[in-house]
């Protein structure tokens, strides 16, 4: 095949923007929401939940206020990072299925899994501390195993469906309603919260302090978990109706005949096929090799080197960032300590602050991709986000002492240099969520989900996807462990600067994908089973007919 114009898939390389497009954003795009919500809300609540279970008043003197419970430090982490170890698990497992089964069959299970597990995660039971929290954790690793199969699914499902025009801005769509997923999880736990505050105002202690805990609390952070259940079930009935992906049909299964009619599905419109010529009837010569081969790896190793660092990468620093804002907000100054809150309140003031960096930043980055992607291209926009979130991160970190006022002790230092500086704080830490999603955590989503042949495009997308939450997991884990203890959030953040330079040196190992169809990406000759005799129109008198009813 020397032109890919001479393709089935011309008319979804070239087809116009229309309401199918739109839909498939949508349909996918929850599953990304509900990924999101379910991964972030913790975020809000984990402090609540210590301060229900692991608060002891026994232990203070009589007539003493009471003072905060914590969790501990591994406890903290389990509860955070037990999702990502299930969504890395996941992301290997359904990445590989749907190549295997087909992107439609396993789409089902993956949301069926999520609903199901969310809502156990709120019903999280035991008589005390530590059978809860085992509980949660059970039931939140399974959750995360249902979110890493939407990943892949997801990605491949919109690159498959999407025209070649504007692929780039479609499936970065899709990815931006992660941003709404965090920024919900922080409304919807501010509101909650607000709610059971007003509801349940704590009783006075002498010298203003408040009781630590309500017992109503516990409604708080079981309501938050469980509202991830409602996006997911509400898409499940327009998942079951999509087509499979024509290409996954075409190339993988070798029916041609399915393929044109799923294609006139998605394009609304019928497409005329003379079923005794060749294209419809010749099965897909298989490649001769397979995944991890020597060719694979001559031609698409270093393809898959790069998607996994730069994935890896960038989940070091952004999981960080997004897991971490319970601690690191109240110790630059944005959010009160615990010691002058209650608990419900404390869960207010953290998911208030939350929301306000993803309503400013972290969801405008997503939208600046979906907009200039497929004008600036995927190489542009990740090289600079790496760059612009190292400088930033790099800023706050060297000015950490400076932006929380750490130096008050020094007896020449003046009342603002004491007090600190909690605004350029945030605005630093918004505008390094803001280049992560006007950046990496975008672009590496979208890529794998286009370098790659059709019958690996899902494992791969997976197995990129996987090596992202293995430096989420060390997010969780390890950086987490830091942050918690405030004398070492600035050796953090700094660490985490380095980490995204490196990432920034490793995006020259990923290609540029933009305005070029799926097949031509992926070495189309090959791919269409040697010189693209699979789907090949062979007929002139079929070339005619299809370029004719796909224009």
């Amino acid at each position: 095949m020397e032109d890919g114009r001479q393709s089935a898939f011309l008319a979804l390389d070239n087809a116009k923007t229309q309401l199918y497009h739109f839909k498939a954003i949508v349909i996918a795009g929850m599953g990304f929401f509900t990924d999101a919500y379910d991964l972030f809300c913790i975020t809000a609540v984990t402090k609540l939940i210590g301060r229900l279970y692991y608060y002891d008043p026994s232990k203070h003197a009589a007539g003493a206020s009471p003072t905060q419970g914590a969790l501990p430090t591994n406890v903290n982490n389990a509860i955070t990072g037990v999702a990502l170890c299930g969504t890395l698990a996941g992301q290997l497992f359904f990445g590989w299925l749907g190549d295997k089964l087909g992107r439609k069959k396993v789409y089902g299970i993956t949301l069926i899994t999520m609903v199901g597990c969310a809502l156990a995660s709120g019903l999280s039971f035991g008589s005390t501390a530590h059978s809860v929290i085992a509980s949660l954790c059970f039931f939140r690793f399974w959750l995360g195993f249902g979110i890493g199969g939407d990943y892949p699914l997801s990605a491949v499902i919109m690159s498959e469906y999407a025209n070649q025009k504007t692929r780039g801005g479609f499936i970065a769509a899709v990815f931006a309603m992660q941003g709404m997923g965090i920024m919900v999880a922080g409304a919807v736990a501010m509101i909650v919260s607000k709610l059971f505050w007003v509801a349940f105002p704590a009783p006075a202690f002498r010298d203003d302090h408040v009781l630590s805990v309500q017992p109503q609390g516990d409604f708080v952070w079981r309501i938050v978990l469980m509202f991830g259940a409602v996006p997911a079930a509400l898409t499940y009935y327009w998942r079951m109706k999509m087509p499979e992906t024509a290409r996954y049909t075409a190339l993988v299964l070798g029916n041609h005949k399915k393929a044109a009619a799923d294609m006139a599905k998605v394009l609304d419109q019928d497409i005329s096929i003379d079923t005794t010529t060749s294209w419809v009837s010749v099965t897909p010569v298989n490649s001769s090799y397979g995944l991890f081969s020597k060719e694979f790896m001559r031609r698409h190793g270093l393809h898959l080197l790069g998607t996994t660092t730069t994935w890896f990468l960038l989940d070091i620093a952004f999981y960080s960032l997004q897991l971490t804002q319970k601690d690191v907000y109240p110790v630059s100054g944005i959010v009160r300590k615990a010691s002058a809150m209650n608990a419900i309140e404390e869960v207010y003031r953290i998911s208030k602050a939350m929301f306000i960096v993803a309503l400013f930043a972290t969801v405008p980055g997503y939208w600046f991709t979906v907009f200039l992607i497929d004008k600036l291209g995927r190489f542009i926009i990740q090289l600079g986000g790496f760059l612009l979130m190292s400088i930033c991160m790099a800023i706050l970190g060297f000015q950490y002492e400076n932006f929380r006022g750490e130096k008050c002790t020094d007896p020449k230092a003046t009342k603002e240099y004491c007090e600190g500086n909690p605004t350029w704080f945030m605005v630093l830490y918004g505008l390094t969520l803001f280049f992560a999603n006007f950046g990496p955590n975008s672009t590496t989503f979208i890529v794998p989900a286009e370098l790659f042949p059709a019958r690996f495009r899902s494992t791969c997308h997976g197995i990129s996807a996987a090596a992202g939450k293995a430096g989420a997991i060390i997010g969780a884990f390890v950086v987490q462990s830091y942050t918690q203890k405030g004398e070492k959030i600035k050796r953090a953040i700094v660490a985490l600067s380095v980490v995204n330079l490196i990432g920034f040196f490793f995006t020259f190992l990923v290609p540029e994908t933009k305005g070029r169809s799926l097949e031509e990406i992926s070495g189309k000759d090959r791919e269409l089973g040697g010189g693209g005799r699979g789907i090949e129109i062979a007929a002139t008198k079929n070339e005619k007919i299809l370029e004719t009813e796909m224009a």
